[in-house]
């Protein structure tokens, strides 16, 4: 009884925590991105908000951190950040450059940082990690996540893996494993994160208020290119979890790259990659299930264009150093 008891409070300390940290910051936002397929726009770039909508790239739009300094295969995709409730932020990226090929990435980045200017990094190229294992055959480890899984007490990478087509992932799903303590390798190999018939990319996994989580997937299939939706309380049990209905965005056009993050206000963005026509939409919604369209970005030259990103509250100090590193 006493474990059943002080496991319930662990669980609703650190929810309770999650909240209070997006409730009680002050309303600046930070965007992680990359702009492009070419070598030299596969790198992090960073972008500034005060309203959660409206951004301003910083280093005039020049990347912060240089993927050949990080990535086995000299470029980076897909960045997603995370502010840890330990002092820590977290970011992973898809350590590939398009130009060698849609199936040359064999693995992932991932970095930490306490002040969001000095990052340690490490790579995890699946073939060497897990030789021997059928998670040494993947050609391809796309857009991995990070969240903190309460039952592990460990943050969880989730990404969607592939193979070739005779091999062990022949249908892009996605899985999951557990960063170590220090953020510098996985320690399981992957294991499937839930079963859906078609293929599944692009997972973004965000806690709600009422403690219920939101799994926004892209996929496609009889119905083409579409963003679907999961609704849970158990990351682990999906027999418990309840598909919403619908495409999860208030248009039909192809987009990839899900990130749901909340404002300051209470409401919630959903940001997406529209790839084929080089832009993003901004959409607002109040249950993370209706959305309202409020910005696609320029296509003009220059303009503020992310391609796959995440975004995360900050404070107003850290907004301010921010601006003032990378004026």
């Amino acid at each position: 009884m006493r474990k059943t008891v002080m496991t319930f409070f662990l669980l609703q300390m650190l929810f309770t925590t999650s909240v209070f940290c997006n409730k009680h910051l002050d309303g600046y936002y930070l965007f992680v991105y990359f702009t492009g397929n070419q070598t030299s726009k596969q790198q992090i770039c960073y972008a500034l908000s005060s309203d959660g909508i409206d951004f301003v790239p910083l280093n005039g739009g020049h990347p912060v951190i240089a993927s050949d300094s990080i990535a086995v295969m000299k470029g980076v995709r897909d960045p997603h950040i995370l502010r840890g409730t330990n002092g820590w932020f977290y970011m992973v990226a898809t350590d590939m450059d398009w130009t060698k090929g849609k199936w040359s990435n064999r693995g992932i980045v991932m970095m930490r940082s306490q002040n969001l200017l000095d990052w340690e990094h490490h790579t995890v190229d699946f073939h060497q990690r897990f030789a021997g294992t059928e998670a040494a055959k993947v050609n391809a480890v796309w857009a991995p996540q990070t969240i903190w899984d309460p039952a592990a007490q460990k943050y969880m990478i989730y990404f969607s893996l592939h193979s070739e087509k005779d091999g062990p992932y022949p249908q892009d799903a996605i899985y999951y494993t557990y960063a170590n303590a220090d953020f510098s390798d996985v320690e399981i190999i992957p294991k499937r994160l839930f079963e859906y018939p078609y293929p599944t990319i692009d997972a973004d996994i965000v806690l709600d208020e009422a403690g219920i989580y939101h799994l926004f997937f892209n996929t496609w299939g009889a119905d083409g290119l579409l963003r679907r939706q999961y609704m849970f309380t158990d990351l682990h049990d999906q027999d418990k979890w309840r598909l919403v209905e619908g495409r999860m965005q208030p248009n039909d056009i192809a987009s990839e790259g899900s990130c749901a993050y909340p404002l300051a206000g209470g409401e919630w963005i959903l940001v997406y990659d529209c790839f084929r026509d080089g832009f993003s939409q901004f959409c607002r919604s109040k249950d993370l299930i209706q959305f309202e369209l409020v910005r696609t970005t320029s296509m003009d030259k220059g303009a503020f264009s992310p391609r796959h990103g995440t975004v995360i509250q900050i404070t107003e100090k850290e907004f301010e150093i921010l601006k003032k590193r990378y004026k």
